[in-house]
């Protein structure tokens, strides 16, 4: 059954009308007739079964059928803090992210990082990011969509309220096993492209970040948060 995110009051044994986006994707492209079901989120918590009832040139309408309080979250809460990087691999870096069940991600830029965001234009930025995030929740049967908040600085995250358990993708030279006593309220911090730079790993450490090193070989920083909540998710299973 296709599912898809419309921003719209859903209530069972309703009538709703379909967004422009829903429109098109499930009537215009998917060529749904009446009587055809589908589910639909408004990322309020929950899914809702719908059935096709009304379909006009420029509309479509549905009768709002049963109620699903599912929303498939994982065991642990997770804020991704990632570095931004160029082109496909930001988008990429988000929708895994999101698929494995991100909680949020904030944006972030260091010493290295290969892009800033800072005028007004740039909110088609994040907004593409935050769609792309809504995409992944269609696909992977999220309810909750996970917010792409705008970028900070590493100083100015550190400042902010941050989770009990705070972890950096970096060389843990002790080798201990930092996941043994992890908390399932935690955030990860993934540096970019060239990696954070000594010194930032270690102001991150003086900020009760801890290092975590996955294995001998270096991941790209869009491999990163995809092998890390994978991780995650296997522990917290």
């Amino acid at each position: 059954m296709p599912r898809f995110f419309i921003e719209a009051d859903l209530t069972v044994a309703t009538t709703v009308e379909l967004t422009e986006t829903v429109f098109h994707h499930w009537v215009k492209v998917l060529r749904a007739q009446v009587g055809e079901t589908a589910t639909l989120f408004n990322g309020q918590g929950g899914e809702y079964a719908v059935e096709l009832v009304e379909v006009a040139k420029k509309s479509a309408a549905v009768n709002v059928l049963s109620f699903n309080p599912a929303n498939r979250t994982p065991k642990f809460k997770a804020l991704l803090g990632q570095v931004m990087s160029k082109g496909d691999r930001m988008d990429y870096a988000i929708q895994k992210a999101v698929e494995l069940g991100v909680a949020e991600i904030q944006l972030l830029t260091s010493d290295r990082c290969e892009m800033r965001l800072k005028y007004d234009r740039d909110q088609k930025k994040l907004d593409h990011w935050q769609s792309i995030a809504i995409a992944a929740c269609e696909q992977c049967g999220l309810n909750i969509i996970p917010k792409i908040l705008p970028p900070l600085s590493l100083e100015k995250w550190y400042e902010s309220p941050l989770p009990p358990t705070k972890l950096v993708l970096a060389p843990n030279k002790d080798e201990v096993d930092v996941l043994e006593n992890v908390n399932n309220e935690l955030c990860l911090l993934i540096g970019p492209e060239g990696g954070l730079s000594e010194a930032e790993i270690t102001t991150a450490n003086d900020h009760g970040f801890v290092n975590w090193c996955i294995g001998e070989r270096v991941l790209r920083t869009e491999t990163a948060p995809v092998v890390a909540l994978s991780i995650l998710n296997y522990k917290f299973i």
